[in-house]
């Protein structure tokens, strides 16, 4: 959780929304991503589908069956589907989201019927780190008149 930290860092230097993800497979990264739609003028541009999009080109197969995602938030609806798409083992995440996350919080993604693959969720890794990080960066957000994010 530790390096989707640094990723985190990443986005908010870059003035994004701070959330970040790596791909862990056999107990290495192999891939990381924060978020970035604004920079990217990408919608999907979140941590976890640049994650997700970079360990299928570096595994070179778009199936991670063995993967484990780590994500500094709670992942919305989208990024909750691409993991299913990706068939990842499990998803670990630091903060829950209240609003959009979709393991649990808001929404329980995986309780939808029909999804052809469910993995294992763990929520509250480092959640006091990863949920200083969102609140300081809203915080100066507001701070400062910004809006956009």
């Amino acid at each position: 959780m530790r390096e989707a930290l640094a990723e985190a860092r990443r986005a908010e230097a870059a003035g994004e929304v701070p959330i970040g993800a790596v791909v862990v497979i056999e107990g290495e990264v192999v891939a990381r991503g924060f978020n970035h739609p604004i920079g990217a003028v990408d919608p999907t541009a979140h941590a976890e589908i640049v994650a997700l999009r970079e360990a299928a080109a570096r595994v070179g197969n778009y199936r991670l069956t063995g993967a484990a995602l780590y994500v500094t938030v709670e992942p919305c609806l989208m990024c909750v589907g691409a993991a299913v798409h990706a068939r990842v083992r499990r998803v670990v995440y630091g903060a829950a989201e209240p609003k959009a996350g979709a393991l649990g919080s808001a929404v329980d993604a995986l309780a939808v019927p029909g999804l052809n693959h469910r993995f294992a969720v763990m929520g509250g890794v480092l959640a006091e780190d990863c949920g200083a990080l969102l609140q300081a960066f809203f915080r100066a957000r507001r701070g400062s008149g910004a809006s956009g994010a």
